[in-house]
């Protein structure tokens, strides 16, 4: 492939106001991603009051942007490397503003969940495409780790603002404006990326490469494989957790997903390196496959939390939606603060950074294991939880996020931007159907005796605790401390 390199000057001749700009319309697409996910949570009863939907048919509005996302995101990455990253941010933007226009007219369900999933194939456009012009406009380490943490503390920070202002939109106006208020947003940045981003933040060589048309080095083949292999994971995790998993329609989808992924990983063996859309090396450049199981836990304690605690507190506290995005803002709050300690990872080793992040998940988790199934354990319990749990998640994140990316080329930004992002996704979808799971079946067994329904929530809680306590072991005992995190060329 057309081999991408750092342009050294052009981050030399941008003003201070000039980058930024840029930092902030770069993270606008994480915000976007993870407020349009939030903001859509208050609006599903209506969504199912309007459409005449069942609870089970609702649950794909979310889970369809989730699975093409999650599935689109290796290539929007590689797209993002091999072509202009600046074209694939703008691209991704524009569409989404669009579908979020259209959506708000629909009315039949099906029309619906497909726009949804388009949605999430433009959303996957602008999230390795911001980090691939992130990581260049900001070469040095430390600017690009500051940017970094910014960067996915805004996403944890729309969690909560998302979830708060889709509460104020359903109560006082209507569920549409939760898409529309995001296309008003969306569409405006979109037409000022076109004048603030910069024409050439990535130089490609002018030569033709090496082994045929630059169109070859996207590898279509493999993308595709491994794009059908996630869409049939995620699906499969996705339906098991709600209908069973004794099931053929389960069990197929699962099964060849996974063949579908061994396949890949055999087909990115068998073509050149530069052709290769995950190459074989690169899950051995120093410390990545930690960092990347390290991925697999921020948006599923994320997710659970918001997930728990909206339906137990509207559903069986009867709170209102509102108290309820009020009462979960704590969560964004503690992301959002801890997102600036980027700095840190050029002080201290980012071992022991990623290990104390962890450990306050740990602690966060526990609290809520043992206290939350009553009104006044709010205050003792759930709310320090959320503080040190979302503060310990935060910093996990980020530094992981910075880590992995100053572990390999900045050439592979997009891919490593789409592998990160990837695992994010995946830990969510995998953990909340065990979750899920765990919860409906205890919950099942202690029915007939009356017990209170928070055991089943209190059970699948010590399965996270479970999860954050293998990572926090992983960490510890492959993370190699004596590898230099400085960029990688």
């Amino acid at each position: 492939m057309s081999s991408a390199t750092l342009v050294d000057e052009l981050p030399k001749q941008l003003s201070l106001m000039h980058k930024l700009f840029l930092l902030l319309i770069l993270c606008f697409a994480q915000f976007l991603d993870a407020f349009d996910n939030a903001a859509l949570f208050p609006a599903i009863p209506a969504l199912e009051a309007a459409m005449r939907i069942t609870e089970s048919q609702s649950s794909w509005v979310i889970s369809a942007f989730q699975l093409t996302f999650a599935s689109f995101l290796f290539i929007s990455g590689r797209m993002s490397d091999v072509y202009d990253p600046k074209r694939v941010f703008i691209t991704g933007l524009s569409f989404l503003g669009i579908l979020s226009i259209v959506v708000g007219f629909v009315r039949k369900k099906v029309v619906l969940i497909v726009l949804r999933a388009c949605m999430g194939i433009a959303s996957a456009m602008t999230i390795p495409s911001a980090l691939t012009l992130l990581v260049h406009v900001f070469p040095d380490p430390l600017e690009q780790a500051r940017a970094i943490a910014v960067f996915g503390g805004c996403g944890a920070g729309a969690d909560a603002l998302g979830l708060f202002v889709g509460a104020l939109l359903v109560q006082y106006i209507s569920y549409q404006w939760v898409f529309w208020f995001a296309a008003t947003i969306t569409l405006p940045v979109a037409l000022a990326s076109v004048f603030i981003i910069p024409s050439r933040v990535v130089k490609y060589n002018e030569k033709p490469p090496m082994h045929g048309a630059k169109w070859r080095s996207l590898d279509l083949f493999g993308i595709s494989i491994l794009t059908v292999a996630l869409i049939l994971f995620i699906y499969a995790l996705t339906s098991g957790a709600a209908d069973g998993w004794a099931t053929a329609a389960v069990l197929t989808p699962l099964i060849v997903s996974i063949l579908l992924i061994i396949l890949f990983f055999y087909w990115e063996t068998l073509i050149p390196i530069d052709q290769a859309a995950i190459p074989p090396r690169t899950w051995f450049y120093p410390n990545f496959c930690v960092l990347s199981a390290s991925a697999l836990l921020p948006f599923l304690w994320w997710n659970v939390m918001f997930m728990v605690f909206t339906t137990l507190w509207q559903h069986v506290f009867h709170w209102t939606v509102v108290s309820t995005a009020i009462r979960l803002f704590p969560i964004g709050a503690a992301s959002f603060a801890m997102s600036f300690t980027g700095s840190l990872s050029r002080v201290f080793n980012p071992k022991w950074i990623i290990l104390t992040g962890l450990s306050m998940v740990a602690v966060g988790t526990a609290l809520i294991a043992v206290g939350g199934s009553q009104p006044e354990d709010y205050w003792t319990h759930v709310f320090p939880a959320f503080i040190i749990g979302s503060a310990g998640t935060m910093l996990t994140f980020s530094h992981t996020n910075i880590a992995i990316f100053q572990a390999a080329p900045a050439s592979m930004a997009g891919t490593i931007g789409a592998i990160f992002n990837g695992a994010l996704q995946i830990g969510s979808a995998v953990g909340l159907a065990a979750f899920m799971s765990i919860e409906t079946s205890v919950e099942a067994r202690h029915a007939s005796d009356g017990t209170q329904e928070y055991a089943g929530r209190a059970a699948a809680f010590l399965f996270l605790l479970g999860i954050v306590l293998v990572e926090m072991l992983c960490v510890a005992c492959f993370y190699k401390r004596e590898t230099e995190h400085g960029q990688q060329v």
